[in-house]
């Protein structure tokens, strides 16, 4: 493995101080990001600054990336500590992962659940790092049909459109296959799906302070809704206590 040349680490570093910089800025700016302000932090001209970033879209992109990145890696890391057999607690901890992440970097989730950034569109590579926490639900649903294990009450039969848009991606995407065929995997792969909105709608209601003068116990009422989540999705199994998040 070749060492990476010393302007080759240099160059990464003031990067990396860069993309902090904008962070900073996001939680007193939001999106609406000035090169020229994250140019003066960072001790550069705004010439040199875009070196690294060519404009406000690809240092946007960065962030997008990095939050969807760092989110993902919460969300699995608090899956991951669970017993691989205890599907329920499971959900619950990766959506605890969620939460305590949102909360805690609630300007970068604004900009990756957030409102759209006007005059910006994302670039292809934000696609993977934003499927990283559907794509550990997928896993966990189809880790449940495995199992024998399937919704409480059989959802509404899914539109015709539906089901085949959902056995497309099965089909011709990387995703992760059931063991099983019943239930049917683009019915689990649905229910997956609702799984995720449901996610995070609950944690942009909190973060966006829409539960404000409503709920107070929000840990509380948070872990109630998981729970009703893993009912609905047939993750019949006991639950374990987790630590405030």
């Amino acid at each position: 493995m070749s060492v990476p040349s010393l302007r080759a680490r240099v160059r990464a570093e003031t990067a990396e101080e860069i993309r902090a910089i904008a962070k900073r800025h996001l939680a007193t700016d939001g999106a609406n990001l000035s090169l020229r302000a994250v140019a003066r932090d960072a001790g550069l001209v705004p010439s040199a600054l875009y070196r690294y970033f060519p404009n406000r879209d690809a240092l946007l992109t960065a962030l997008i990336t990095d939050a969807y990145a760092a989110l993902a890696a919460s969300a699995k890391a608090a899956e991951a500590a669970v017993p691989r057999h205890d599907l329920t607690a499971r959900l619950v901890a990766l959506g605890h992962g969620v939460r305590s992440w949102a909360l805690d970097h609630p300007a970068e989730y604004a900009l990756i659940y957030g409102s759209p950034v006007p005059r910006y569109a994302a670039p292809p590579e934000t696609v993977g790092p934003a499927s990283e926490v559907v794509m550990t639900l997928i896993t966990l649903l189809f880790d449940g049909a495995g199992r024998g294990l399937h919704p409480a009450t059989p959802p509404r039969p899914l539109p015709a459109t539906t089901r085949a848009e959902l056995r497309r991606l099965l089909d011709h995407s990387p995703m992760p296959k059931p063991t099983r065929t019943e239930p049917a995997p683009e019915v689990a792969l649905a229910t997956a799906f609702t799984l995720w909105t449901q996610l995070f709608g609950l944690v942009s209601f909190e973060v966006f302070g829409r539960l404000a003068d409503l709920i107070e116990g929000r840990r509380e009422y948070f872990e109630h809704q998981m729970l009703v989540m893993a009912d609905f999705a047939g993750l019949a199994t006991a639950v374990p206590s987790h630590g405030d998040g």
